[in-house]
């Protein structure tokens, strides 16, 4: 019999340690139905609100009238251990509909006989059974909308084996997880069962605590090495594998490694990097110890060349490049597939591949098909004589039995709901109605025409929509090159006010992208964002898009629109290189609304050197999702930036939204005037994480300066100023090392103030302002911080009223949709992107 390793939980805390089986997922569809069409064009961030889909029926179903299900024995492949996250997490995304599950299993030693207490949170179905007696069940099935209940389980002093079948139903992004919480007044025991020395598991789970890269960014001459914190005991089998962006995440992965973590080592090394393009990259990785198992999932980021790229002067030679890098280094999806035909030359295996994986995509529904739908018509509708016959037929049919919207018969779990969604499935519809207008389309028996005449309608209202509330998703890097795959696409197939409408969104877009860009970056507050986005921004999408149009930055293997552009006589309004990269001494500020009910109030102020940038009275208080509200970023350096942020979920790997970096648990209070920002975080009484945080990776600055309630930061000749209301402790371990420095309290308080430094100046002056400057926090229902400082006076942040400068009120200073620009110097003042072009 295997001897048991014990884990201690707290009251208050959750039971983390359990042996798990292998997770199962089987496609569950649901039956074919037509959905309604609730979309009213009122796109709100993290919305979520869009009915049960027929797989959620059908699973919902099934489970109210099954018997209890059966206790079953299962092989255990792996160990979740305490440490970095306070759930059993499986959470992943799934294109299609699939019903998840997984067994988990301890013994659990509460101190006493008797009934036993706890809080069980799960969105999907929990089943529990103590010592072979099934004894609980609580199946909500809500889609990411975490339930909770109180249970009791009949445990025993000497153990108790407790049984967990973890369920959900997987529609695209899922929080597959369940958090079981004691509630007892004792030290409540779990032992798993092993034969391994508790050394050993120790270890495993020191490792799966403490991994990252040990570097923010890798460059072509690194081997991916990996960092822990403590000299390694013994001798760990490594096995790690890079997976394939989400898009392609059925596919093979780009990168697979074995190597041994040896005794006494505190670095792993993976080998040489050459299969892996740029990019920020998914790393999984299992540690093993004997039969020991346990698994981590981290990410990192590859960047060849450190230094944007130079491109010609004439935008068509930028296209032309741009096209023949899509060509070699772009991912192989349909993007790539157009680019080849663009440019004139023919279709290589891989571009065969890329072709079948979409029309299988298509087919199947799986979701974010319509990004790839839009190009696949273009291809067809451009260049069908470039196409072998037997392709042609096999594209032609995928188009005709597409589900072009919701009302239309489907079982998937196709997004139809998000800006980018909406827009993509209209554009689809829009083509290939005009494409085949006399042909019946099998899936919606509509003709092409009275697709076209629906289509039509639809993007009416998503311009109108644009035109009203600005975008929800604004400034996105991960999102505005999904818009580019509709508005381009509108641009060149449009005809009369559908082309007209998408070339003016087209302007705008550009312009907001040309204010957010600098040193080629575009960086920013957005809308919605990924960690991608925001820890490797010259890697994400956006950056070709500014490379092309405005001559510096890097080009990426992104492919989903950038072909589109690159295929098209567009071209970005004339002067937006000078808001791109503004010339030496000169301040660029800009203010404007976007979000229906003006859900982000953006304010910019932006040098040669360094950028800051923020989303004003974004919902104080409430529940984030993928805002990103305060952002700063430096010319000098690609991976020189700075924000900061309340953490959304517990794992520093997590990918939930919000996740630990992308967006905020709770949304904070914040306040911009010029270069100085103001966030004041309101967590409530019991928060989950009760601190927040900034992201600050020191190794990518050229000089870091730091004092107790304040930070320094330059690159190049940019530097930030950070101050706090509380002390600022810099992690020195984990996965925050040398990137995270955490502000401590329910209530909590920072300043952000941004410079120039004059050639061959230091931060002397800046770290003599840092000292003198004072931040303090007013506690209370409504509480308020206010910075001092001897030369500037005072600014106030109330958490209810908002900002004031030396007791003055200032609101925000426009409800314009459109950027209202100005720039330091009197003779160069810009109040409509027409005035200065």
């Amino acid at each position: 019999m295997s001897k048991l390793a014990y884990f201690s939980t707290r009251p208050g805390d959750t039971v983390t340690a359990f042996a798990l089986g292998p997770l199962e997922a089987s496609y569950f569809p649901g039956a074919v139905t037509r959905g309604t069409d609730n979309v009213d064009y009122k796109f709100i961030n993290g919305f979520v609100d869009v009915g049960d889909l027929p797989c959620r029926i059908a699973i919902r179903d099934d489970v109210a009238n099954r018997p209890t299900p059966t206790l079953e024995p299962f092989e255990k492949t792996a160990l979740n251990l305490p440490g970095f996250n306070r759930r059993l997490d499986f959470s992943g995304f799934w294109h299609t509909p699939h019903r998840l599950k997984r067994w988990a299993a301890t013994r659990l030693f509460p101190g006493r006989t008797g009934e036993a207490s706890f809080k069980l949170a799960t969105c999907g179905g929990v089943h529990i059974w103590v010592d072979g007696e099934h004894i609980t069940a609580y199946e909500p099935y809500t889609r990411n909308a975490t339930q909770e209940t109180q249970i009791t389980l009949p445990l025993r002093a000497e153990g108790s084996d407790v049984v967990l079948l973890i369920e959900d139903m997987a529609e695209r992004d899922t929080n597959f997880f369940v958090e079981l919480t004691w509630r007892g007044t004792d030290v409540l025991r779990a032992g798993l069962p092993t034969d391994a020395d508790p050394a050993v598991l120790d270890t495993l789970m020191d490792i799966a605590r403490a991994i990252r890269p040990s570097k923010v960014v890798f460059d072509a001459s690194d081997t991916l090495s990996l960092s822990i914190d403590s000299p390694c005991p013994c001798d760990v089998q490594i096995s790690a594998s890079v997976g394939q962006s989400v898009h392609l995440s059925h596919k093979p992965p780009l990168f697979v490694a074995s190597t041994t973590l040896t005794r006494g080592a505190t670095v792993i090394d993976l080998g040489r990097l050459e299969t892996l393009g740029d990019g920020y990259h998914p790393l999984k990785l299992e540690f093993a110890i004997g039969a020991m198992r346990i698994e981590r999932a981290i990410s990192l980021a590859l960047l060849r060349k450190n230094k944007p790229t130079r491109l010609p002067t004439e935008l068509s030679a930028r296209k032309r490049i741009a096209l023949r890098h899509a060509i070699d280094h772009g991912q192989h999806r349909m993007g790539r597939v157009l680019a080849l035909l663009a440019s004139g030359e023919p279709l290589d295996t891989a571009a065969f591949e890329a072709l079948d994986d979409t029309l299988d995509g298509i087919k199947s529904r799986r979701d974010c098909s319509d990004f790839v739908m839009v190009p696949l018509l273009w291809t067809y509708g451009a260049y069908a004589d470039a196409i072998p016959t037997e392709w042609q037929k096999r594209i032609k049919q995928a188009i005709l039995g597409y589900r072009y919207w919701m009302d239309q018969p489907g079982n998937d779990t196709m997004w139809f709901w998000s800006e980018n969604h909406v827009l993509c499935f209209h554009v689809s519809e829009y083509i290939a109605g005009g494409l085949f207008p006399d042909d019946v389309f099998e899936n919606s028996g509509l003709t092409g025409a009275e697709h076209r005449a629906l289509a039509d309608a639809r993007m009416t209202r998503w311009y109108d929509s644009v035109s009203d509330h600005g975008l929800a998703e604004w400034n996105s890097a991960a999102y505005y090159p999904i818009d580019f795959i509709g508005l381009f696409a509108m641009h060149h197939w449009g005809e009369g006010e559908a082309k007209a409408r998408a070339t003016h969104i087209l302007d705008q877009l550009f312009t907001m992208i040309a204010l957010h860009n600098i040193g080629g970056v575009s960086a920013g507050t957005m809308g919605r964002a990924y960690d991608k986005e925001l820890r490797a921004g010259p890697l994400t999408e956006l950056s070709p898009f500014a490379a092309v149009a405005f001559g510096s930055g890097w080009l990426t293997e992104g492919v989903a629109a950038l072909p589109e552009f690159c295929a098209t006589d567009y071209s970005p309004p004339l002067g937006l290189d000078i808001m791109a990269a503004p010339h030496e001494g000169r301040a660029i500020a800009a203010y404007y609304v976007q979000g229906y009910g003006a859900a982000a109030r953006l304010a910019l102020h932006k040098t040669a050197h360094v950028q800051l940038s923020a989303a004003i009275d974004a919902a104080p208080g409430a529940t984030g999702h993928q805002q990103h509200l305060v952002d700063v970023q430096f010319a000098a350096s690609p991976f020189a930036r700075v924000w900061v942020n309340h953490p959304g979920e517990d794992n520093p790997w997590g990918s939930n939204r919000p996740s630990f970096w992308a967006g905020n648990g709770v949304m904070p209070r914040v306040g911009m005037v010029e270069n100085r920002c103001l966030i004041l975080s309101k967590l409530g009484a019991d928060p989950r994480l009760a601190f927040t945080h900034a992201y600050a990776p020191v190794s990518e600055f050229d000089k870091v300066h730091t004092g107790t309630d304040w930070m320094v930061l330059r690159s190049g000749r940019g530097a930030v100023l950070l101050k706090a209301t509380g002390a600022i402790e810099a992690q020195i371990d984990g996965p925050g090392a040398g990137i995270e420095h955490r502000v401590y309290g329910k209530t909590t308080g920072w300043a952000l103030i941004t410079v120039d430094l004059a050639p061959g100046a230091t931060c002397d002056a800046l770290i003599a302002r840092a000292r003198a400057a004072s931040l303090t926090l007013t506690e209370g229902p409504d509480p308020s911080l206010t910075l001092r400082e001897p030369t500037l006076g005072e600014l106030r942040l109330d958490y209810a009223t908002g900002l004031y400068v030396d007791s003055v009120h200032r609101p925000f200073p426009t409800e314009s949709y459109a950027p209202q620009i100005s720039a330091a110097q009197p003779d160069v003042v810009m109040r409509t992107l027409e005035e200065w072009t």
